[in-house]
């Protein structure tokens, strides 16, 4: 595990800092003179905890069949360990290579890798966090192939050259012992065997060596007589080899999909040859050749027929047919399809002995991605129900958001209808890997994952206590029809590939209403509900977002549009509204430009929904003029409100998903007030973009999205670590519903990682004014452009070049040396944030209102003029109105959160959960509105401040002043990708994710610099799109398509992570080993034993040559310990150590001295008393 070493920032040092400023205006009181700041730096400390998903790119497996652990090593060098549920652990070789083979010395906690690069590594499995004990680096051959048996110490490995070097694992020593291919294969062969393929020690005799060679030929070595025993010869290549128990055959697979059978003392030729899926010719000839067999598995049982298992080895016939694994079993045949190509394979057998009865029970199948165990002891081998997170990437992750200390019966809630989509037909025995044991970690608060992918589904995912576990699966692309022929396609402008994803989402926990947006310009409304229900009719609102002004600044660039004042009962219901008058085709009739048609078409049918999250209302942009809807760039949803908030580079829309009508549709522009400072000049329409070339091509609006499953990592700028194609866009930043909470929980105001516009370097056009407590939407030809109707139209979608894209770019800086003429563009919203707060500086009560936050760094405040609750809610229309700039920033907005007076979170006001479809009476229990924040202000007095966060700085206004009282320059040379206002040991800061891999955090209000680390060079778009932090000092993202990778910025978890982890490795007895029999104990029948140290060692084999292998020490071992200390502390430590020592040793030695003179003065005495005793005597007295 890399340990970070963390700058911590003095407190005193801050005031003093250039980058930061702050600013007291008169009568405002200083912030540090009110608000007792908490944080420190000593809070914040950043490691990894955990990683959960499916390894990717796997490459090689290995099981313990004792501890019953599965170890998974993937092409990058990554180590993937699983035990029980809930048991698992990652770790990677240094060097990033290819794990090429895993060997468990089994229980004994230990495991072997061999790399691509020519090394093996030993690791040491019995502490939480695994680490490299002894590694070897073989300098002049390169490995093929390792072979360690069951309790032995001795590691054999074969090699590219053909010959086998034997390592001693203990001390990570090579033997002097070497079998060359030369005096292996027969001396009158003329070629090369090639590489080493298999290794095996014959199962019941230890001093036989199986090697097997690529080009076919097999050799049993004697290692006592070091010389070949038999040798074994068949034309086709050999891929694998496997023993029967009792050691007298074994079966060969080879390339042309045959297996052959094999007496060990009958070398002339093989006892059988089968071809498994050969079509068998009736005249005897030999069956035509198949496919490889690259794996087969002998093993036997007590009762019945022996399994073997392989695979590979169909028929070339076969053309588009699925990879499979066959299970051969007495007479009969089965041939299991799997969704992936086989990787590897592993039978699970009951004895870790091999010369006895293996008894299988399961296979462990690993496929490129997915893991699947199949139960061998039921009828029709289904398949174990896999416990761990392994489908993150069942459709590819395309936004993720991250919630820490939700409601507690939220978990059990999703649970409760999750637990009803699961599949039948399992297996009904336990999960066969149930090794390990769970940490003992102090985490007890709730955590929820969810990640939206680009079918258009969204998993909701229990994320407490280090693990993860999926809770409910929702399927958005059911509200709309799907495009059965290929006609219907071929019509349509929308590249069918992925047209349902989701692009961004805003969730409230406490009230349970879920909002998305998806990249066809939609956006859904559910509602949680545990009652199924049936609805006919789908509701669905349509909206004509345009925000193109000629130079006379009109908002009529056709002359059919007119703004206008609808009637407060306007576009209320469906009955209310007209359907299209327009047929619904999927292309550009030849009548005109397709116009008022949106990109899917929502289903007719009614629409079955199960207890979970239901459709509450459907929104659709639609086609203005030829041109394709823009892609929403932020999403909000506030349930006490009943309001749904959304943007995009024309605008924003407000929706009353209660009274399902539009209440705001206007450009950005318009929000501005007539006098405001910072308005822009207008622009003429923008022409849609083409992409460089002769010829101009139609892009889809979610053609970009097909950059989110490209893995190639993309150059980053020199001063800005950005990637932007011509072709890319970017995301904009959604403000995530924040809601209030208890004592024990305070809601995140967070926004997605991923979202920041190309369209945020570019400039604006100008905003207009927004008359007070008016609602405006367009009219066309007298026809309100927002109607309920239940029909709609699947129709392609055409968009610039430099729209929202959602993986593979973001924003670059507006800094002074990005000058490109792709800047020039509309200024787009960012982000939105519902509160109650002061709308205008002369308010002393606070009110409901709307901060909106543009790609240009503007911050604009609107008012909300809600109805009395209850039945006038649902009639009479919400008033809004502009109330123009609050402050300005440098970079797009990232995040907006208010602070009470005290620095403490005002979460939005939420409306507690109610089950939509229980009897009123419940209804009306549960459904009481949170009172608004009591707060009020008088005279001169500031009591809110808004905290505001862009890709380049922070600032903190007092309100309702609007005072700028702090500021606070996060980044010059880079920007911030995700930013959040999160709690942390009691206190709020702000939590930033910079572009050039920076993590920081800042204080709250003063904005002081508590944590900046240089965490994780940003090269992957994914990790900018899927970045996100919660509360409690945890964050995540995407390390991988298949793998979430979560961290934590705590001091505190830091300190506690050992306790949290599971653990790997649990004393376990060795299985006794098998009975040898009388008979064979009498007659010498059994296992033979070898004396592998006489042998092997340097006494019996002498000194391996030094420059074959280079030994090098691990960091687990006491070397690498000693290596890896550094610093003033280490240094310490060492010297304090080396004291010890050297006043241990001086002790001994003064005793030493002692005794020996204590052992003078006996000999003294004793030699003066014989003195005196002979003295007088005569020789012959003696």
């Amino acid at each position: 595990m890399k340990k970070f070493n963390i700058r911590k920032v003095l407190d005193g040092l801050t005031a003093a800092s250039s980058s930061s400023s702050a600013t007291a205006q008169p009568g405002t009181p200083r912030e540090n003179d009110v608000i007792q700041e908490t944080l420190q730096s000593e809070h914040f400390q950043l490691c990894k905890t955990v990683r959960h998903g499916f390894p990717y790119q796997p490459s090689s497996m290995a099981f313990d069949p004792v501890q019953k652990i599965l170890a998974v090593g993937t092409q990058n060098g990554a180590l993937r360990l699983f035990g029980r549920a809930g048991v698992e652990c990652y770790c990677q070789h240094e060097s990033g290579a290819a794990v090429i083979q895993l060997q468990f010395l089994i229980n004994e906690g230990a495991l072997v890798s061999a790399l691509a690069d020519d090394s093996i590594h030993l690791w040491n499995l019995r502490q939480k966090i695994p680490a490299i004990l002894h590694s070897l680096k073989f300098n002049r051959e390169r490995i093929t192939y390792c072979h360690l048996p069951f309790q032995s110490k001795w590691l054999y490995i074969g090699t590219e050259r053909g010959n086998i070097h034997i390592v001693n694992v203990e001390s990570f020593t090579l033997s002097g012992y070497v079998i060359m291919w030369n005096k292996a294969i027969e001396l009158s062969t003329k070629t090369h065997p090639g590489p080493v393929v298999h290794i095996s020690d014959n199962p019941m005799d230890e001093g036989k060596l199986l090697i097997g060679f690529e080009c076919g030929v097999v050799v049993l070595w004697d290692l006592k007589c070091k010389k070949a025993d038999y040798r074994y010869n068949y034309d086709e290549a050999i891929h694998s080899v496997a023993w029967h128990h009792e050691g007298k055959q074994f079966v060969c697979s080879h390339s042309d999909g045959t297996l052959t059978t094999w007496n060990i003392r009958a070398q002339a030729k093989s006892a059988q040859i089968i071809t498994p899926h050969g079509k068998q010719p009736k005249d005897g000839k030999k069956p035509e050749p198949c496919k490889p067999i690259l794996k087969v598995e002998y093993k036997t049982t007590r009762a019945g027929d022996p399994f073997m298992i392989l695979s590979g080895g169909l028929s070339y016939d076969t053309v588009g047919r699925r990879a499979c694994l066959t299970v051969m079993h007495g007479k009969s045949t089965a041939v299991l399809e799997m969704d992936y190509p086989i990787v590897d394979f592993l039978t699970l057998c009951e004895t870790p002995y091999p010369n006895d009865f293996q008894e299988p029970y399961a296979v462990v199948v690993l496929l490129e991605k997915d893991l699947v165990v199949i139960d061998l002891g039921q009828i029709g081998y289904p398949i174990f129900e896999n416990p761990y997170p392994l489908t993150i990437h069942e459709s590819p992750v395309t936004c993720c958001e991250y919630f820490v200390d939700c409601p507690a019966e939220l978990i059990p809630a999703l649970y409760s209808v999750g637990s009803r989509q699961k599949r039948q037909g399992y297996s009904k025995k336990e999960w066969p890997i149930s090794g390990g044991n769970w940490g003992q970690g102090t985490q007890s608060y709730p955590e929820i994952i969810i990640t939206g992918h680009a079918d258009g589904s969204i998993k909701f995912w229990d994320a407490s206590a280090l693990m993860l576990q999926v809770l409910y699966k929702l399927k958005t692309a059911k509200v709309f029809e799907r495009a059965r022929s290929k006609e219907e396609k071929a019509n349509t402008d929308i590249v069918e590939e992925d047209p349902f994803a989701i692009q961004t989402l805003s969730w409230c926990p406490e009230s349970r209403m879920l909002c998305v947006a998806g990249v066809s310009a939609h956006v859904i409304i559910y509602r949680f509900s545990k009652q199924e229900i049936t609805t006919e009719v789908v509701q669905l609102l349509e909206v004509r977002m345009q925000c193109e002004f000629s130079d006379g600044d009109s908002p009529d660039p056709g002359g059919d549009q007119t703004p206008t004042l609808p009637t407060p009962g306007a576009s209320s219901s469906p009955q209310e509204s007209e359907p299209p008058t327009q047929p619904s085709t999927g292309s550009n009739s030849s009548d005109g430009p397709r116009d008022n048609k949106p990109c899917l078409q929502v289903r007719s049918s009614p629409l079955k929904q199960s207890p979970g999250y239901q459709v509450e209302l459907v929104i659709q942009l639609v086609w203005v003029s030829g041109e394709p809807p823009q892609p929403i760039t932020s999403l909000a949803i506030n349930s006490s409100y009943g309001l749904v908030v959304f943007g995009n580079s024309n605008g924003l829309a407000v929706v009353d998903y209660l009274q399902k009508t539009l209440l705001l549709n206007m450009g950005t522009s318009e929000l501005y007030s007539p006098s405001d400072p910072y308005q822009r000049q207008p622009r003429s329409p923008r022409k849609t973009r083409q992409p460089s070339g002769d010829n101009p091509t139609k892009t889809s609006c979610m053609s970009r999205l097909s950059y989110l499953y490209s893995e190639s990592v993309k150059k980053l700028r020199s001063s800005h670590l950005t990637t932007l194609d011509s072709n890319d866009g970017s995301n904009t930043s959604e403000d995530r519903c924040k809601s209030p909470t208890s004592a024990k929980m305070s809601r995140k105001i967070s926004l997605s990682s991923e979202q920041k516009p190309d369209l945020a370097e570019e400039k604006f056009q100008r905003w207009r004014s927004l008359a007070n407590k008016k609602r405006f939407c367009y009219m066309n030809e007298g026809k309100a452009a927002a109607r309920m109707t239940q029909k709609g139209a699947v129709c392609r979608t055409k968009s610039g070049p430099n729209y929202y894209a959602k993986d593979n770019a973001f924003t670059r800086s507006r800094s002074s040396s990005v000058t490109s003429i792709d800047r020039e563009s509309r200024e787009a919203i960012s982000s939105f944030h519902f509160c109650e707060s002061f709308p205008r500086k002369t308010d002393s009560v606070v009110s409901p209102c709307l901060l909106v936050g543009t790609t240009q760094g503007t911050v604009m405040m609107v008012a909300l003029s809600l109805p009395p609750p209850g039945d006038h809610r649902l009639q009479q229309p919400v008033g809004i109105s502009s109330c123009g700039t609050l402050v300005t920033l440098k970079g797009g907005i990232l995040t907006m959160a208010l602070l009470d007076a005290t620095g403490t979170l005002l979460p939005p006001s939420y409306e507690p959960w109610y089950d939509p479809n229980a009897s009123d009476e419940e209804k009306e229990k549960s459904r009481r509105r949170r009172p608004a924040s009591p707060p009020s202000t008088q005279e001169g007095q500031d009591s809110q401040f808004a905290v505001l966060c862009s890709e380049k700085q922070a600032k903190v206004v007092a309100m309702p002043s609007q005072t700028r009282i702090y500021k606070h320059n996060i980044t010059e040379s880079s920007f911030v990708l995700r930013a959040d206002v999160v709690q942390m040991a009691g206190a709020y800061c702000i939590a930033c994710f910079c572009a050039n891999g920076h993590i920081m955090t800042l204080s709250l209000p003063s904005l002081r610099p508590l944590l900046d680390v240089n965490y994780l060079p940003l090269t992957d778009m994914r990790i900018a799109r899927t970045f996100c932090f919660s509360n409690l000092g945890q964050a995540l993202y995407l390390t991988s398509p298949t793998e979430i990778q979560r961290i934590t910025y705590s001091q505190e978890t830091c300190d506690n992570r050992q306790e949290m982890l599971s653990e790997l490795f649990t004393p376990v007895e060795t299985p006794e080993a098998p009975n040898k029999g009388f008979f064979k104990g009498l007659f010498g029948g059994g296992a033979q034993s070898l004396d592998r140290e006489d042998l092997f060692g340097e006494t019996g084999a002498g000194k391996a040559s030094r420059s074959l292998a280079q030994h090098i020490p691990g960091p687990g071992g006491m070397e690498g310990m000693k290596g890896a200390a550094s610093g003033i502390v280490g240094d310490l430590a060492r010297a304090r150590i080396a004291l010890d020592e050297r006043g241990q040793k001086l002790g001994e030695l003064e005793d030493r001295t002692a005794a020996m003179m204590s052992s003078a003065d006996s000999f003294s005495k004793h030699a003066h008393d014989m003195m005196l005793k002979y003295k007088d005597k005569k020789w012959y007295q003696l």
